[in-house]
């Protein structure tokens, strides 16, 4: 008989993973998990030691991965779906469809996810998706009511009645000419940010505008000049003529950067990623964790 490989890893270290890469610090980690910031760090110590080396570089600013540890995020999500789909199909292999109406609290998000409902629908099995635009703005609210049943979030809180855990993270990224003075740069500094205006979406929320300017420049924000469009279009228009630097989601981003006139380039010293969450009402739980399994290893990334 063939043996069987065994691996050293197990469902839970690859959660503990995907949540120290999501939160980027033991603390919101720990959080997520519902578990002690004690019990993140043994966990993580604990992986490494199965593994033989290090994921996360541990920096000032929080944990950053390391190559192998962006090798073991990469993967870990598509792991847990197919195993989640495999237990999914052992107990129900005929099913009555299951409709979910999901909303997405960052309009950057809907430039990815309808692309790969096809695939969600594939390796969701019997899950029907509907997207529900129209709560955008308010998908706490709308979860709470049940106008909705599953929403993915940045910034927002959830009440204690409604269920959430961490997913993945998108970068954001900073987009300018080929010709800006920026271009030669290997990385953007927040300096740079201030001698530049900042281009970007009219529909950007309020607490993800606090979130990028405590994460970019700290406590103290600096006064910066901005240029707002309501397209995104607009928005790479702009950058496409010097105006300045666009912020966007490397999944926005990678759309407009083939025709060699735009570059894309990170901030320095470590990435500025997202964390995004997945919440959802209690009676729709088993669908929405086989979803939230899909969507953590169809992300898309800039590379």
């Amino acid at each position: 008989m063939t043996r069987i490989a065994t691996p050293a890893l197990d469902v839970r270290d690859l959660e503990l993973v995907l949540a120290l890469a999501g939160a980027g610090t033991t603390v919101r980690a720990a959080s997520s998990l519902h578990l002690t910031q004690s019990a993140v760090s043994r966990g993580l110590l604990a992986v490494e030691d199965k593994l033989g080396t290090r994921l996360f570089h541990r920096t000032p600013r929080g944990l950053a991965p390391t190559p192998a540890g962006q090798r073991l995020v990469d993967g870990a999500g598509t792991v847990l779906a197919r195993l989640v789909e495999l237990e999914a199909e052992t107990r129900a292999p005929a099913t009555a469809p299951i409709r979910l109406r999901l909303v997405c609290e960052c309009y950057t998000a809907y430039r990815w996810l309808p692309s790969a409902l096809a695939e969600l629908q594939r390796a969701a099995g019997n899950i029907e998706l509907t997207l529900a635009f129209e709560h955008t703005r308010e998908p706490v609210d709308a979860l709470m009511d049940g106008s909705i049943d599953v929403a993915l979030l940045t910034t927002a809180r959830v009440a204690r009645t409604l269920i959430e855990q961490p997913l993945f993270a998108d970068e954001i990224v900073f987009v300018v000419a080929r010709t800006h003075p920026l271009a030669a740069q290997p990385a953007i500094t927040p300096d740079d940010l201030r001698a530049y205006p900042l281009i970007g979406s009219t529909n950007t929320p309020e607490p993800e505008a606090r979130w990028f300017a405590s994460r970019v420049f700290g406590r103290t924000a600096p006064k910066l000049a901005r240029l707002q469009f309501p397209l995104t279009e607009a928005v790479i228009d702009a950058a496409r003529a010097g105006m300045g630097v666009a912020v966007m989601s490397e999944w926005i981003a990678s759309g407009y950067l083939g025709g060699g006139d735009l570059v894309a380039k990170r901030l320095r010293g470590r990435p500025l990623r997202r964390p995004w969450r997945i919440a959802y009402r209690r009676e729709v739980s088993e669908a929405a964790r086989r979803l939230a399994a899909v969507l953590a290893s169809a992300v898309p990334h800039l590379g």
